[in-house]
């Protein structure tokens, strides 16, 4: 590679005494472009959070004939298309496989770990160009969900987004998967969550229904309680629960963008794409948000929207191209608009 990776552990004091008992020290990647070493030229940074069941270690895993995503990026900013920019891979897992980057008693508090330790620490370390209007977060589906909610719950801190088939329009993406829960804890469990983590984690996951660990995953995130018990937004006929289900939509990046217009007009950049066959109609869930986006207000020529030929998986092509469009509107002399 012609930059590279720092792999360092964050000390979380965000994370410590979590519900789960997870650990506090994270690790964190952090990747400097080519001729850091060489100046003391400032970069713009650009965060990346990962998918539900994800862990940094697994950026440096590849497939047969195709680069990973740190080498991909390398390879971008190495030719010198595109302006130099400090990437940050986040971690973000928990026992049950992820965080949804909110704070939750469910689970902990990882959306304050991301905004109040990791980019000061960042910052704080690195040659960093100051300012929200240099600082971008990316994602993809759970990471891209992240990517779309932080800068409306922190709107100091990110002056741009990109989303990748991120989890959005909750009515159409999850609904669907109630009653088969609700079928399988009845032939299964006895009609048990605790039976059904209880075998997950005995098993490793290899078990009956094993995908509701992200259905109870975003319970956690959701829809817990103060003493970090959680709320199912179902019965056991798969019925919705209104006063449960009401708590979930009001993490929608939808329904917060309708909430928060005013934090999406303060970003001057924001992707948003997935495949059209995205198997859990997330290209919808990217309309919707992209009309969210739309009616909030923030000027066109600051928005990219597609739909493209593909589903769920194998995105990391998308990722570069959207880091192509970013870079070079987080630098001070291309930036496309005050923030």
């Amino acid at each position: 590679m012609s930059g590279r990776v720092e792999k360092v552990t964050i000390v979380s004091e965000q994370l410590r005494g979590n519900a789960l008992g997870d650990p506090y020290e994270r690790p964190l990647w952090i990747y400097l472009p080519p001729g850091y070493d060489d100046t003391d030229a400032r970069y713009p940074s650009i965060y990346v959070l990962q998918g539900y069941s994800g862990q940094v270690t697994m950026w440096g895993n590849r497939s047969a004939w195709r680069r990973n995503y740190p080498e991909l990026l390398d390879e971008l900013f190495a030719s010198g298309e595109t302006p130099p920019a400090i990437v940050v891979f986040v971690d973000a897992w928990t026992r049950l496989g992820g965080s949804q980057y909110v704070d939750s008693p469910g689970h902990g508090r990882y959306h304050s770990y991301l905004c109040e330790e990791i980019v000061p620490y960042v910052d704080a370390r690195y040659r960093t160009l100051p300012g929200k209007q240099h600082r971008a977060i990316t994602g993809k589906s759970s990471g891209g969900y992240g990517a779309m909610i932080t800068p409306m719950l922190r709107p100091g801190l990110f002056g741009a987004l990109a989303t990748h088939a991120g989890d959005a329009l909750f009515d159409v993406l999850y609904l669907r998967d109630f009653p088969k829960a609700a079928r399988t804890l009845r032939d299964e469990y006895d009609g048990s969550w605790t039976n059904f983590l209880d075998r997950f984690f005995a098993t490793g996951g290899r078990c009956p229904g094993h995908d509701m660990i992200l259905l109870y995953g975003n319970a956690a995130s959701y829809s817990s309680n103060p003493d970090g018990t959680v709320d199912i937004p179902f019965d056991d006929l798969g019925h919705l629960l209104p006063e449960v289900w009401d708590r979930w939509r009001e993490y929608d990046p939808v329904t917060m963008a309708t909430v928060r217009p005013e934090a999406l007009r303060g970003l001057h950049s924001i992707w948003i794409d997935a495949g059209k066959s995205d198997e859990y109609f997330l290209d919808l869930g990217a309309t919707a948000f992209h009309r969210a986006v739309q009616a909030a207000g923030v000027p066109a020529e600051d928005v990219v929207f597609e739909l493209f030929d593909g589903t769920h998986s194998n995105l990391e092509h998308r990722y570069v191209l959207a880091v192509k469009w970013l870079a070079p509107r987080l630098t001070p002399e291309n930036l496309s608009r005050e923030i």
